[in-house]
């Protein structure tokens, strides 16, 4: 994991200087401390998915770009088989798997992300990214956190939401929770 976290940080950095963009300027687009930018791309800490889309949107990438180091390939359409989408485990809290890493152009990011349960009382971890975001839950009980409400999705329960806003999830009830979220 530690390897594919670097190949993912160099590719950031060199297109983000390819495009002449400063680190600096990245990291305020995407309203976030430099230092903490910084270490992204020097692969020492892990870059959140929320965070590698904005980078992709301000780079002018798909996303695939940013993980696998090619471009996606499908005009018409693709196909991801159960459980073969492309990992992306980019938070601690959540495992992505990406469901349209080799479609071009998209205009939404969509992912299967499964949410292990953590201890009562444990803290969430909030986001924000640009855009918007569609959540299904698919397994389970999920608790999402935006913008002081606390809201308990059953499996078939769905939310969409301005991403700009910080917001987080858990798995409660002490089983893990799957979920299929779209970026936009």
């Amino acid at each position: 994991m530690q390897e594919k976290i670097k190949e993912i940080a160099i590719r950031v950095k060199e297109l983000r200087e390819i495009s002449d963009i400063s680190a600096e300027e990245m990291a305020r687009q995407l309203n976030i401390n430099a230092d903490t930018y910084r270490s992204y791309e020097a692969g020492e800490k892990d870059i959140p998915a929320s965070i590698l889309y904005g980078i992709s949107s301000e780079l002018k990438v798909d996303m695939s770009v940013l993980l696998k180091g090619e471009d996606p390939r499908m005009h018409v359409f693709t196909v991801t088989r159960k459980d073969k989408g492309v990992g992306v485990e980019r938070r601690k809290e959540y495992k992505y798997q990406s469901l349209a890493a080799n479609f071009v152009h998209k205009k939404a990011e969509p992912f299967v992300v499964k949410v292990e349960p953590k201890p009562e009382g444990t803290k969430i971890s909030m986001n924000s990214h640009p855009g918007q975001e569609f959540d299904f839950v698919l397994e389970g009980t999920l608790k999402v956190v935006i913008h002081n409400n606390e809201i308990v999705l059953e499996e078939g329960d769905s939310i969409f939401f301005d991403s700009n806003y910080p917001h987080g999830m858990a798995a409660v009830g002490g089983k893990s929770a799957k979920f299929l979220a779209v970026i936009m």
